[in-house]
């Protein structure tokens, strides 16, 4: 039997995918921003509503925000829309000014 596992370079930190204990403090409030604001366009579009037929129950309606949030943070993580940069380079020169 072999192995069907897909070998991937080993995975380096780019510069807006640092670890969270060594990332700028600007940067990581950039982030959060932005995966708020994804979250809420997610929830807008629909996102985590109730199916009609064969759906969650009371109990995917309450977690569905959670799921929401993590889909949108990963989202961030993964360089989003470009905000958090936009953000986090606005901050940066408001900051050196």
């Amino acid at each position: 039997m072999s192995d069907l596992t897909p070998s991937l370079p080993p995975a380096t930190p780019s510069s807006r995918q640092v670890t969270t204990g060594q990332q700028d403090p600007l940067r990581k409030a950039a982030m959060q921003l932005e995966a708020t604001f994804l979250a809420e366009m997610l929830k807008s579009a629909g996102l985590g509503e109730s199916r009609e037929n064969f759906g969650g129950g009371s109990g995917e309606d309450q977690f569905s925000t959670f799921l929401i949030r993590a889909q949108a943070e990963q989202m961030a993580q993964a360089g989003g829309i470009g905000l958090a940069e936009s953000l986090y380079n606005s901050l940066k020169e408001a900051q050196n000014d």
